[in-house]
């Protein structure tokens, strides 16, 4: 009998329970996967307080990303055969030993990329690589603010884009957070809960301004993520880690100087089978070149799910965060 993890009604971390469920059998474009490794995420939060909506009601099993073995393919899967190591990022479910999947969100993975860093990686290095490359292309001699730079994406970010030549300025909470993201390629490095951070953006860009700030944070770093920016800046909101943003208005936009402004997600930038195959293999090759190291800061068992959400939400996790079945 397969375990997974099971929430029959949103709330906190306690709403979710390990439990005994069917054996997943593959259908038509699907396969069954046997998980060696799962991703934890902060969208995982935003399902299970039901800030996002179960999209098949409840009960339901949370999770995005993970790593494993294929063990059965159903019918009209070419591409995949029992055996294969596969990884995926963006299909609902993650948290079980075994499951159903489509066959089409999965990905194989190459011989140097190991289970645990492909699960550590796959949503949060394709949205690094869409964040830098495709919502807005960095470029050398730019300027960015990331917020929660010592984080799963933010590590990633700092790395890559420090490899592409561009200035990095990145929030964090604490000290031992502000030495994580240094080690990842940032430039600069504030201490949110020591200073005003958009003073001191400001002081770093004598006044100017950013040219895009990456923003996961939501509530607590709005209006001042528009104050970072300068003129026709843009403003990536990408997350809400505080919670959603409350006060957003476009005029806010104008009266900082034309900026822009977009809520991206994953989802839209591998929307096909091709556009999710060149996002994995860029990040792939990314890994394997030596331009990004994947941080794996802390594993939880599957079944301890509900620590391992306390962590995050409490800011206590640097880098990615595993389940281990």
């Amino acid at each position: 009998m397969t375990h997974a993890i099971v929430i029959d009604e949103t709330g906190g971390p306690d709403v979710l329970s390990w439990r005994e469920v069917t054996d997943p059998v593959a259908g038509p474009g699907e396969i069954v996967v046997r998980h060696t490794a799962i991703g934890l995420n902060y969208i995982d939060t935003y399902f299970r307080t039901g800030l996002y909506p179960a999209p098949n009601g409840l009960p339901m099993t949370v999770g995005h990303e993970g790593a494993g073995v294929v063990e059965e393919v159903g019918e009209g899967v070419d591409f995949l055969l029992p055996g294969d190591r596969i990884a995926y990022a963006g299909a609902l479910g993650a948290y079980a030993e075994r499951r159903t999947l489509k066959a089409a969100s999965a990905v194989k993975l190459p011989d140097e990329i190991d289970d645990r860093t492909a699960a550590a990686m796959m949503l949060k290095g394709m949205t690094a690589r869409y964040l830098i490359k495709e919502t807005f292309p960095v470029k050398a001699g730019q300027t960015v603010l990331f917020h929660a730079a010592a984080g799963g994406v933010g590590t990633i970010v700092g790395q890559w884009a420090s490899a592409l030549g561009v200035r990095l300025i990145g929030t964090v909470g604490s000290a031992d957070k502000a030495e994580l993201a240094r080690q990842h390629g940032y430039d600069e490095i504030i201490n949110y809960r020591e200073e005003d951070f958009v003073a001191r953006v400001k002081a770093l860009t004598d006044g100017a301004g950013v040219d895009v700030v990456y923003d996961s944070v939501g509530q607590d770093t709005y209006p001042g993520s528009l104050d970072c920016l300068r003129i026709r800046g843009m403003w990536v909101s990408f997350g809400q880690s505080s919670g959603p943003i409350k006060n957003f208005e476009l005029q806010h936009l104008a009266q900082r100087g034309s900026l822009f402004a977009t809520r991206p997600t994953l989802f839209s930038y591998v929307e096909t089978r091709a556009r999710l195959e060149a996002n994995a293999a860029d990040l792939f090759a990314a890994v394997r070149d030596g331009l990004v190291t994947i941080k794996v800061g802390q594993t939880f068992a599957l079944r301890d799910a509900a620590e391992a959400h306390r962590a995050l939400e409490g800011r206590a996790t640097t880098g990615s965060t595993l389940l281990i079945p």
